[in-house]
């Protein structure tokens, strides 16, 4: 007898219908949050249900959206109103639960007390808070209920929107095995190429393969998966409190013309730099390997990484890192659209150094004070205060870059 009962809730067309609650004139209308058209990331992020009917997508191109819905309404994104709303719609299941795990803004899996049974008592506490979100808040949910956190991720995709769907030991294998393979979290595309050539299409025969032959093709991740299928993936849902070490931290952005020359791209990654080697020093660690992603104009991603002769949180050695990368893989297949910059591999900066007797170790430990100095200069006065004077040329990558901070866990291709 499981000890919790796991909800899931996804709150649905999370941005459009933030726009729709601030803005009630684009009720029942087609509208889709998209991104900067001039910053060319303007790609779909969400589109309220008439858009989606008419064809709109999630990741579509702003232009091919328009041509699939005529008359389309685009909205730029809120991050901050967003914000907002994923917290004031946590405390609404802060009422049920103190083990609350979010899952992006719009997601989270809740784990309430085992009562009378995962049918009776999560199907009445998941009824409550749709009930709440939808009249305090002015948005829909939708839940699924079940023993697994992956069940319960499965239940709220199956009915949308404003929909309370129940999992349990008695009805799994008709409501989750018939699923293809890929509704499976992270079974992405590659994974799933690879199980459709073992005949492998649906969760049911995922969780029926035998589980060794998974393992000789995945490794341990086929195991996990086989489990996912079974629900015998007994992953508890962390605590309200609990934050992941980090694993890596990048920086990313579209260029707002396409880089055509190492010399541009050299100057985008140490732009991007900067902020890579401030977050690590916000976190008191240091980076023992580079990754870097390039995408092209024709938005086909490459990834290249190293590993470093010494851990380092200096944005000039990350930079530099990179831009050797960079030259040694790419081989200007097209001129670049996007590039990211991740410090990965982190160990924390108070770990004994192992050092050789090459190594400039003076050298080191000044370029270590300087970027100090400079960082605690541009926390007095302003990210602008100081910076190197390569960059005070014309810039080419949008200012809205994205952060990026990975935490642990599974992610399969």
């Amino acid at each position: 007898m499981p000890r919790n009962i796991i909800l899931h809730s996804d709150l649905n067309c999370f941005y459009a219908s933030v726009e729709i609650n601030e803005n009630p004139r684009l009720r029942d209308k087609a509208i889709a949050v998209c991104g900067s058209t001039e910053n060319r990331h303007g790609i779909v992020l969400t589109a309220s249900y008439p858009a989606k009917r008419r064809g709109v997508k999630t990741g579509m191109a702003n232009w091919e959206a328009r041509q699939a819905c005529p008359g389309l309404i685009c909205v730029d994104p809120h991050y901050e109103l967003y914000l907002k709303y994923s917290r004031l719609v946590r405390r609404i299941y802060a009422r049920y639960s103190d083990t609350i795990e979010p899952f992006g803004m719009d997601e989270n899996w809740i784990s309430i007390p085992y009562c009378k049974g995962v049918a009776e008592t999560g199907l009445e506490v998941a009824e409550e808070i749709r009930r709440a979100v939808r009249e305090e808040i002015g948005l829909t949910v939708s839940i699924g209920v079940s023993f697994s956190k992956i069940y319960a991720k499965l239940g709220s995709d199956m009915k949308k929107p404003d929909a309370v769907t129940v999992i349990d030991e008695n009805n799994y294998r008709e409501k989750v095995w018939p699923l293809p393979v890929s509704d499976l979290l992270y079974v992405g595309p590659q994974t799933t190429k690879k199980l459709r050539g073992m005949n492998v299409t649906t969760i049911g025969d995922l969780a029926n393969f035998d589980p060794i032959l998974l393992q000789s093709k995945f490794g341990v991740n086929g195991i996990k998966l086989w489990r996912f299928a079974n629900g015998t993936d007994h992953a508890s849902v962390k605590p309200s409190d609990y934050v992941d070490p980090i694993k890596s931290v990048g920086h990313g952005a579209t260029s707002v013309v396409d880089l055509e020359t190492n010399y541009d791209v050299w100057l985008a990654l140490l732009d991007l730099a900067q902020d890579v080697g401030h977050r690590l020093r916000a976190s008191e660690l240091a980076a023992k390997g580079v990754q870097i992603t390039v995408k092209d104009n024709e938005l086909m991603s490459r990834q290249y990484q190293m590993t470093l002769d010494f851990p380092t949180r200096s944005p000039l050695e990350l930079a530099q890192a990179g831009f050797a990368l960079f030259q040694q893989r790419y081989q200007w297949f097209k001129p670049v659209r996007a590039i990211t910059i991740r410090g990965i591999n982190l160990v924390s900066e108070r770990q004994p150094l192992q050092l050789d007797v090459f190594c400039d170790y003076q050298r080191w430990e000044r370029r270590r004070t300087l970027d100090d100095t400079i960082d605690d200069i541009r926390h007095r006065y302003g990210q602008g205060a100081i910076f190197s004077a390569s960059l005070m040329g014309d810039r080419k990558l949008a200012q809205d870059k994205c952060d990026l901070v990975m935490m642990p866990g599974m992610m399969y291709s």
